[in-house]
């Protein structure tokens, strides 16, 4: 039976995803599990893997297509098997059009050109051209119907600009992109303690490749176990409890930063969240995460410590309502009991979005964590 490829639903609000390339050809056969094709969302560049054994047919979407979440692509179908008759492709090469469950993608909003014909725009496009100031009027869609899409809003931004420009990666500038709306939209307020990290550093074991990072995943954990309200996110103006705790891990790569999510972190031992923490750090580097490895992450921990960095504040990933920033550890002078003595100590940062988390909560939150690091 033929088995339908759609565009996949990654990330919480995501109306598109971009097709990059397929790593398959028309006509070659498939294995369940095997790459698929490459997806660009949001937050990431992804791989997706084909759901069943198969024969590719039926491409319906070209590299550089942007595509609604649920719309069928392609077909996977056994020798001797057609796909279904409405999935041919025309003889213009025309690309088909399919039905789309109205609570996966929105319909993109019309805008109307000085009285003239209205045409269509997609959301992030929208956003996109409000955020550099780019008049919709003044742009011609390349989508069906003439449609306004993410790439024309990018394309004349950069005729907009008169001095010469870089280009940027795919990785670098959905950086930019979510780092903006973020810190545009969220009304982040930060929190900071100055931890003693004597414990933390005890508790190491270099020899079973257990890092720090992996050690406050176990304990930032912990702590969103007992606050719950900062473990939760802030979507279609709600606070929105999460069942899971799902820690994600910020990891730098050649041309910018990506996340990579432990899934149930609080369900783990040490040994399982090192393990998962260095897959999917040779993952990301690697340019191969997976869905899974970007989807689902109720709270972020984002660490330069290992840069030398004494402090910094994070932006916040939304839909989630906080991201914890950790610095260095080093030798600094402290009070114990009235006298100066040195300990390690690193300074912790919460970042936190004001319409889920006040302060209050947030501060009770960083207080228990900052116990339970004082004494792993």
């Amino acid at each position: 039976m033929a088995t339908s490829v759609v565009m996949p639903a990654l990330e919480m609000a995501q109306e598109t995803g971009k097709l990059l390339a397929w790593r398959k050809k028309e006509g070659e056969r498939v294995k369940k599990g095997e790459a698929l094709l490459e997806i660009e969302t949001d937050k990431a560049v992804v791989e997706i893997e084909a759901p069943e054994d198969g024969i590719l047919a039926s491409i319906t979407a070209h590299e550089g297509a942007v595509i609604p979440v649920g719309q069928t692509i392609a077909w996977l179908v056994q020798p001797g098997e057609a796909p279904p008759a409405e999935a041919a492709p025309s003889q213009t090469g025309r690309r088909v059009e399919t039905a789309v469950a109205a609570s996966h993608t929105a319909r993109p909003a019309p805008i109307d050109r000085g009285g003239t014909a209205q045409i269509q725009i997609s959301p992030k496009a929208r956003r996109l051209a409000k955020e550099h100031g780019i008049d919709l009027a003044t742009i011609n869609g390349s989508g069906p119907g003439g449609e306004i899409l993410t790439d024309d809003v990018l394309a004349a931004g950069k005729s907009a600009v008169s001095s010469p420009t870089a280009e940027v990666s795919s990785v670098a500038r959905l950086m930019a992109e979510r780092t903006t709306h973020s810190w545009t939209t969220v009304p982040h307020f930060f929190l900071s303690r100055e931890v003693d990290a004597t414990a933390l550093s005890a508790a190491r074991n270099p020899a079973q490749s257990v890092s720090h990072t992996d050690l406050l995943v176990v304990l930032v954990a912990r702590a969103l176990a007992k606050h719950p309200r900062v473990n939760a996110s802030w979507i279609e103006n709600a606070v929105r409890s999460n069942r899971d705790i799902n820690v994600a891990i910020a990891i730098a790569v050649d041309d910018g930063v990506v996340i990579g999510v432990i899934h149930g972190a609080d369900r783990l031992s040490l040994t399982d969240i090192a393990s998962r923490r260095k897959e999917l750090g040779d993952r990301a580097r690697a340019g191969k995460l997976r869905p899974a490895d970007i989807a689902g992450a109720t709270f972020t921990i984002s660490n330069l410590g290992m840069y030398q960095v004494d402090a910094f504040t994070a932006i916040i990933v939304p839909p989630q309502a906080g991201i914890l920033a950790v610095g260095a550890i080093a030798d600094r002078a402290v009070a114990v009991n009235g006298q100066a003595v040195v300990r390690p100590t690193m300074t912790l940062t919460l970042s936190c979005d004001h319409r889920a988390v006040d302060g209050a909560r947030g501060a009770a939150f960083l207080k228990d964590l900052v116990d339970a690091i004082e004494h792993a």
